[in-house]
């Protein structure tokens, strides 16, 4: 295969794994390689990473942003579908690997590349969330993933190479862990945090203050929908990234969206992530905080059993599966009267639904209250109970019968 490839186009952060690979790849397969960093909202580094590309041997370096896309069309249909893995994650990492596989076969297509190459280890799923992305956009693609072709076994091995090649090393003892920013969230992985009982070094958030040190006056925010997506923050209309950059520094200033977690990875093991999405929390809980006015109750119950099978799609890498995009289309058509607004209390690392409105709302106050109204016969429900117990009745005396 090796003799096959003349040009590749690699997947480009700028750390410590892709820096090695770029120089790893000329000298394994004496191939040109074009650098490709995707720019989905992680600041400097991006331009940083082209620079460092150039120095360490590209013979193009191409920085693409994407950060419209990213929010558009993966992060805010995730939105609509409510989705979170496992009960908390809101997958930041996950739904951007395939608008970056995305552009990545896109710049091979334009730079005429053999192959693609990404640094992702054998070990994570974001090998899988590349590859299936990449093969469903061109089939015919070529996939060079060197973590699980080289001899090097660990971090240590990498290290040493690069110190052997004159390659800037970005993991320092000041931070002995790795990390993945984009404008949904940070993701926080790998050496002191590969043990579950130690707790998050006390410097390691970016995005977030310190609960503790949070304002101790809450601050209150109200937030838009139309259709199941965010268009305005305290009455200012935005579009998604705006809503999305405004959103990250509400919940930043008040150390809103940190998660730790144990995970179940794709390809089989346990793995302890932590994470910090501020204003993707205040979006998910306003969406849903809408919902709850303007969902009719088994719409909502079907989509939220669904939510989870939609979560798992895109954690696994399936987000260009027809499934996926099936089930996208149902979720889309359950969002079209999710209008309406949220008001949020932000409060040392907590946002609470402190209000909610709609004009398109299922609640009916002469309804549900407590004093005399002219729309419920409360006596009609005593035949609603009757049948409702009918089967536990007859299961009931069955086993009263037989002696239980």
């Amino acid at each position: 295969m090796a003799k096959d490839i003349k040009k590749v186009v690699l997947a480009y952060s700028g750390g410590l794994d892709t820096s090695i690979i770029l120089k790893w790849i000329k000298e394994e397969y004496g191939a040109e390689v074009v650098a490709y960093t995707a720019d989905v909202g992680q600041g400097e580094e991006v331009e940083e990473a082209r620079v460092k590309a150039l120095e360490t041997g590209a013979i193009e370096a191409i920085a693409e942003d994407l950060t419209e896309e990213f929010v558009s069309e993966y992060v805010f249909p995730a939105f609509r579908a409510s989705s979170l893995y496992e009960g908390y994650y809101l997958m930041g990492t996950s739904l951007a690997r395939p608008v970056i596989s995305k552009g990545l076969v896109r710049a091979a297509i334009e730079t005429g590349a053999d192959a693609i190459a990404h640094g992702a280890t054998g070990k994570g799923n974001d090998q899988v969330r590349f590859e299936l992305s990449a093969y469903a956009l061109k089939p015919d693609i070529k996939v060079i993933a060197p973590w699980r072709e080289w001899d090097m076994k660990g971090r240590a091995d990498l290290v040493a190479y690069a110190e052997q090649h004159g390659i800037p090393i970005p993991v320092t003892p000041d931070k002995p862990y790795s990390t993945d920013a984009n404008l949904l969230h940070i993701s926080y992985e790998g050496g002191v945090l590969e043990d579950p009982w130690t707790g998050s070094p006390s410097n390691m958030f970016a995005m977030t203050v310190d609960p503790e040190d949070a304002p101790d006056q809450a601050e209150y925010v109200t937030i838009g929908y139309e259709q199941g997506d965010a268009v305005s923050i305290n009455g200012v209309l935005m579009g998604p990234v705006e809503i999305l950059t405004k959103a990250n520094e509400l919940g930043g200033k008040h150390g809103i969206g940190r998660v730790d977690i144990v995970e179940n990875r794709f390809v089989g093991m346990k793995s302890r992530g932590v994470y910090e999405t501020p204003g993707g929390t205040l979006l998910y809980h306003a969406h849903r905080a809408v919902e709850s006015l303007t969902l009719d109750r088994e719409v909502a119950h079907l989509r939220d059993e669904l939510s989870n099978k939609y979560a798992e799609m895109v954690y696994n890498g399936f987000w260009f599966a027809p499934e996926r995009e099936a089930l996208q289309s149902f979720m889309d058509d359950v969002q079209k009267p999710v209008t309406g607004e949220a008001r949020l209390k932000l409060y040392k690392g907590q946002a609470t639904v402190d209000g909610r409105r709609s004009d398109k709302g299922l609640y009916d106050e002469a309804t549900v209250t407590f004093e005399a109204d002219d729309v419920y016969n409360q006596s009609d429900a005593e035949g609603f109970i009757r049948l409702q117990s009918l089967r536990l009745r007859t299961f009931a005396e069955k086993r009263i019968g037989e002696g239980e």
